[in-house]
């Protein structure tokens, strides 16, 4: 696994690209993402977005189970919101827990810089059979 390949590959999600999210690290069935809040970030009430939450989160999931070199996508996704934030630098973690040949299962914690728990994301996908990746 070479992960400098893996966030080379990534860059080309245009949406968590341009939404100012940055895949900082990843490890095989390991990722981690983080953006900085901006004005354009925020809702109508002046907290963080919940989409923008739901991006950081999903590009943490697709980074920790693709990291196996087989084109893994999303079949389910919950996340739950336990506080709100309205600035500073957010930081998504994804750990595999399941890592099934077909069906892997990730759980996201998103926390804010001082280390308390935003939302919890848990995902499952679909590793597709015979499409890897270039990594």
């Amino acid at each position: 696994m070479d992960s400098q390949r893996i966030k080379d590959f990534f860059l080309h999600d245009e949406f968590a690209r341009t939404s100012g999210i940055k895949l900082v690290e990843v490890r095989e069935g390991y990722a981690r993402t983080q953006v900085t809040i901006e004005p354009r970030h925020l809702n109508a009430g002046g907290g963080v977005q919940g989409g923008l939450l739901f991006t950081l989160a999903d590009l943490a999931f697709a980074a920790a189970t693709n990291s196996h070199g087989t084109l893994t996508v999303t079949t389910s996704a919950n996340i739950t919101f336990l506080r709100g934030t309205s600035g500073g630098t957010i930081t998504a973690e994804a750990n595999e827990i399941v890592n099934h040949h077909r069906l892997p299962f990730v759980e996201v914690r998103i926390t804010d810089e001082e280390g308390n728990l935003l939302a919890l994301f848990t995902s499952s996908g679909y590793r597709k059979a015979g499409v890897q990746l270039p990594f």
